[in-house]
């Protein structure tokens, strides 16, 4: 893991998250996130839900790949988690990244395999004031259906 002198700014990354796979995916959904790089893989986890007006009832994963069938790095596994507080909340953003040829996926609800791909923007920024991060600065595409009701 990479150190860094902890009186030190956090950095805002930029993330765009694509949703790339799920049972009932129905087009396009990118939303762009501001975060700071001291935010922990949970934050995102939070994050992305909020984004995409997901109920938090499912379990996920944070891995690294080539593609969302690849994964190269994996984190941790969920499922070796019960009974214990979440990993991810101990895995920070700065410490995922740099990547190299990587990309970062996200996969909520197993059954449904609702599947994220994030990747980083090059460019970072100093958080500004009056601002409550993570926030979502874009939006493209409607909201995959969760729970789709059957008519």
């Amino acid at each position: 893991m990479r150190t860094r002198d902890p009186s030190a700014e956090p950095v805002i990354y930029t993330l765009s998250v694509q949703c790339v796979f799920g049972a009932y995916l129905d087009g396009e959904c990118v939303r762009v996130i501001e975060i700071p790089d001291d935010a922990t893989l949970e934050d995102l986890h939070f994050a992305i839900q909020e984004a995409v007006s997901f109920d938090n009832d499912h379990l996920y994963d944070f891995y690294a790949g080539r593609n969302y069938r690849n994964r190269k790095i994996e984190y941790t596994k969920a499922w070796d988690c019960e009974g214990r507080e979440d990993p991810y909340a101990e895995i920070c953003l700065r410490d995922v990244y740099p990547l190299e040829s990587l990309k970062l996926y996200y996969i909520f609800d197993y059954g449904d395999s609702w599947t994220f791909e994030i990747r980083k923007s090059r460019k970072v920024h100093p958080a500004q004031s009056g601002i409550a991060y993570p926030r979502i600065v874009e939006r493209r595409g409607p909201n995959p259906e969760q729970y789709p009701s059957w008519e």
